[in-house]
């Protein structure tokens, strides 16, 4: 048996395992993040809250209005590069795209950099000779100002 002296102590070897037994209070990872605990108002319904939005549930808008309201910059290099592939670059400038679900992931990544608004046509759709003449106001509405056409002098007399 070797002895050490010079801390005056002896280190002798263990020769028995020591086996532990189960912690009484140990939990699974799993069970803390299970459906059990999350609230139940977050897996409620979204319907009702279409009126507060206005929108519709059956009939979805069909194109965005995302308007940058915060800077990329000290954002990470993946949030730059989809601010600049949407073209929000420049900020308070809107930028319309389609409501498709690829477009909404990427867009769902810089959510905290932007604003998203429903494109509504109050004036339906705009012809083509009337898009130089279309604006969007801020209520999120594209107007359209139609041109006046020159009345056919024919039609009058009929």
């Amino acid at each position: 048996m070797m002895s050490s002296v010079s801390l005056g102590f002896s280190i002798k070897t263990l020769t028995r395992t020591t086996v532990l037994s189960p912690c009484v209070w140990f939990m699974s990872a799993r069970s803390k993040f299970c459906r059990a605990r999350i609230p139940d108002e977050l897996f409620e319904e979204k319907s009702n809250q279409h009126e507060k939005y206005g929108g519709d549930p059956d009939q979805p808008h069909k194109l965005h209005i995302v308007t940058r309201v915060r800077s990329s910059q000290r954002r990470p290099y993946w949030e730059k590069n989809i601010v600049k592939y949407f073209g929000l670059e420049k900020a308070h400038a809107p930028v319309i795209h389609k409501n498709t679900p690829c477009v909404n992931g990427q867009l769902k990544y810089i959510k905290h950099l932007i604003r998203i608004q429903p494109l509504k046509t109050p004036y339906g759709l705009p012809a083509e000779e009337d898009m130089a003449n279309t604006y969007i106001n801020s209520k999120g509405e594209l107007i359209v100002r139609r041109l006046l056409k020159p009345v056919d002098p024919k039609s009058i007399e009929s």
